[in-house]
């Protein structure tokens, strides 16, 4: 969310950041709203004082025994007034907030300008598997295995939906656990149970409402399904004052997440790379804002652990200005070597909202020996992405006969299975 008062300072810089998002300049239609916002406050305050100041006339003329109908009217009429204008006054504000909170988050100027295509490769980590045959996606093994059932979901639920069997589905669990395990024995992250309904105020707070609202699947009693942990951990700041030595905090989840996909017709169709249903491991960290890009650093480290620790080959990518996420400031994506497709893909993005989301949620802190409050700064990332690591170690750890070898670290969570055949 932006502040008001920074985009009358800094108009120029607020086109600037719209136009790096791809977005046209609206520093003119803003501004023009909040005179007009506040031309209407002081107008409504010249009424009510001058309102008051009868009142006062009148508590006289009635003791001194004189007639006060005159008075009163005027008094009346000029409640009415007041009364228009703050309706009106009401509405523009609301109209400003709306339009301010459809924004999307300034870029850092660290991002890259332009388009997806534009991304800039940071580092590759590990080597890519090599196969003396032909290596299969994962959908495939997981039918050849029969684990992995799509049809019979689809019954159930319809399509981007999967039911996994026997070792297919205890790797899954696996695998979230190996995460969890992790973040809060290895990284410092506290682990969280959290809700997976949340309301309006939790969803507009970290950016999911109002532009966002097609993307959520809603309940009938008013309720958003979450799209991620971060829409919970995130909000257990919402509108609190922190104190500056509980800082940083660091809060992880393991949680189904629930996605309408919507926009996303023909793509990955096949398997389990968008689903409207799956499982990811978020981190959160609540920090002061000088600490903020620091702990971005920190952040992504901690996702790639996961990644070498499974063995995994990936690359790390500085999103552009366009193609980062609504609330992100700064961004890295971490994408996995799938040998099955061929390519990379995303599995984590990591993400600096510096205090954009704070002023959506009215998260401050109190600094030490300072009066005043100020914006926490928020980062989430994911540590990872259940499904979609899923997906790279049966393809990393596939054999020719279809079958797959579990990883080292993965085997205490398997109860002694190996090979998964």
């Amino acid at each position: 969310m932006y502040d008001i008062k920074w985009i009358r300072e800094n108009p120029e810089l607020f086109d600037r950041a719209l136009k790096r998002r791809g977005l046209e300049a609206l520093s003119a239609q803003v501004l023009e709203m909040d005179k007009k916002n506040r031309a209407f406050q002081t107008s409504y305050q010249d009424l009510q004082s001058k309102r008051n100041t009868l009142s006062k006339q009148i508590g006289l003329l009635k003791k001194e025994g004189k007639d006060a109908s005159q008075v009163l009217a005027e008094v009346a009429d000029l409640k009415s007034q007041m009364e228009e204008i703050q309706k009106t006054d009401d509405d523009l504000a609301l109209e400003l907030k709306t339009l301010l909170g459809s924004l999307p988050n300034v870029p850092s100027d660290e991002s890259p300008d332009g388009a997806e295509e534009n991304a800039i490769e940071l580092r590759k980590v590990g080597t890519k598997k090599e196969f003396s045959f032909k290596p299969l996606e994962h959908f495939e093994l997981g039918e050849k295995l029969q684990m992995m059932d799509f049809e019979q979901a689809a019954v159930i639920s319809g399509a981007r939906f999967v039911l996994l069997k026997g070792a297919l589905a205890r790797l899954e669990r696996a695998l979230g656990q190996f995460m969890l395990d992790m973040h809060t024995e290895k990284h410092g992250y506290t682990e969280m149970e959290v809700p997976l309904l949340v309301k309006d105020a939790a969803a507009f707070g970290t950016g999911n409402l109002p532009k966002f609202s097609e993307d959520l699947f809603k309940t009938t009693t008013g309720f958003w399904l979450i799209p991620t942990a971060e829409t919970s951990l995130t909000n257990v700041v919402n509108s609190c004052v922190v104190e500056e030595d509980t800082l940083p905090i660091r809060i992880t989840a393991l949680t189904p997440c629930f996605r309408s996909e919507a926009g996303s017709a023909g793509r990955d169709t096949r398997g389990i790379i968008r689903q409207h249903q799956f499982y990811k491991v978020e981190m959160v960290s609540i920090v002061k804002p000088e600490d903020s890009y620091t702990e971005l650093e920190r952040m992504t480290s901690s996702a790639e652990d996961i990644l070498k620790a499974l063995g995994l080959s990936y690359r790390v990518i500085s999103l552009t200005a366009q193609d980062m996420s609504f609330c992100s400031h700064r961004t890295y994506d971490l994408e996995v070597w799938l040998p099955g497709q061929g390519k990379y893909r995303e599995i984590s993005s990591c993400s600096n909202c510096g205090e954009f989301q704070a002023r959506r949620m009215n998260a401050r802190f109190k600094p030490k020996g300072q009066k005043g409050t100020e914006f926490v700064h928020t980062l989430n990332g994911s540590g990872l992405a259940v499904g979609r690591t899923l997906v790279a170690v049966m393809e990393n750890y596939q054999q020719e006969d279809g079958s797959i070898v579990v990883p080292e670290v993965l085997r205490p969570y398997m109860n002694g299975i190996e090979v998964i055949k």
